[in-house]
């Protein structure tokens, strides 16, 4: 990871040398290039600041009727991102996100080494070109109603007309050259590093570092700990499935309990064993035994020999075998 790391920093600072014509060690403020990863990662931490903001939003209506939101609920999600908009982006020149990754927004609309910030129509352009496709994909289906479209792509009434079916293959039209374009941008975003969003090439937006001349260093120590967590992690993952875990505990318990007990309490256990389902500890319902002395529900077993094909018996480790109905005499004794 740190190789590519810095493989690529490399290349954006060969790239970004060439492009300028001027190094590092000149006057003006040149600022080096902005990693792939990180561009990436301030998206997401936008993306799970916004769904935590929604969240904390909607708690505050719990106790409230329920969906009550839910006829409201894009107009509320724009204009919560609007009003963090305003007091990060506007007013900052930088996400929340970027904030916490020392970057922000410049201008590409200047051929200048130095840094120039986004004029309000560029800060205005991504929050519609950013809430806007949002809004719009999530009021579709009343949108599509109102146009008297089916949602499912269908015309509503059978004599709408050339215009109505042209209408809706404007839209699927557009929907799909948006995704495709999307698409296009963010494989050009691999290629040459900048604008990973189409909103932030067509407004002319490019991250850049805060402070000239930062990097962002991974150590050999954490990227070492992360390796071998995420390997051990993987083998656990691996390993687990494997493991008779229900068997090695009843293994477990039988060696550490099992000779410890009396014969007193042998003898009780012997004449308590039919009393109680070995699994939910109740009275057994259609007893059933699966080759060992103790009982249990014939739907308890019947379950978990589904669940597991190599069941054994959680008291005392027996494998388990068919289900066999045990036959029981009744005694009634009159008073």
């Amino acid at each position: 990871m740190c190789v590519f790391h810095r493989k690529e920093m490399a290349g954006l600072n060969r790239d970004h040398n060439q492009r300028t014509g001027k190094s590092y060690g000149s006057d003006s403020a040149v600022y080096p290039p902005v990693l792939r990863i990180s561009q990436l990662d301030a998206l997401e931490l936008d993306s799970a600041l916004d769904q935590l903001l929604w969240t904390q939003f909607t708690q505050c209506f719990q106790n409230c009727r329920p969906g009550m939101l839910t006829p409201m609920e894009p107009e509320l999600k724009a204009l919560l991102y609007l009003l963090v908009w305003r007091f990060t982006l506007y007013s900052s020149n930088a996400t929340i996100g970027q904030s916490l990754l020392s970057l922000r927004y410049q201008s590409t609309s200047s051929s200048s080494p130095h840094y120039k910030p986004l004029s309000s129509r560029q800060k205005l352009g991504l929050a519609i070109l950013t809430a806007g496709p949002r809004w719009l994909q999530e009021r579709s289906y009343r949108l599509l109603l109102c146009l008297g479209l089916s949602p499912r792509g269908a015309v509503s009434e059978m004599d709408g007309g050339f215009l109505q079916q042209g209408l809706r293959k404007a839209l699927t039209l557009v929907s799909g050259l948006a995704k495709f374009a999307t698409l296009i941008n963010f494989l050009v975003f691999l290629r040459n590093g900048r604008h990973p969003v189409l909103a932030e090439r067509i407004t002319g937006a490019q991250t850049v570092f805060s402070k000239p001349i930062v990097v962002r260093d991974v150590t050999y120590q954490y990227m070492n700990r992360e390796l071998l967590w995420h390997g051990f992690a993987e083998f656990l993952i691996f390993l687990l499935p494997l493991v008779n875990l229900r068997k090695l505990k009843a293994a477990v318990l039988l060696h550490v309990l099992g000779g410890k007990r009396s014969d007193e309490e042998r003898t009780r256990e012997a004449q308590d064993v039919w009393k109680d389902c070995g699994l939910c500890g109740e009275w057994p319902t259609m007893p059933h035994t699966v080759g060992c002395q103790h009982v249990f529900c014939y739907y308890c077993i019947k379950s978990h020999s589904i669940a597991d094909a190599y069941l054994t018996c959680p008291k005392c480790g027996a494998e388990a075998g068919m289900p066999k109905m045990v036959k029981m005499e009744m005694q009634v004794v009159g008073r």
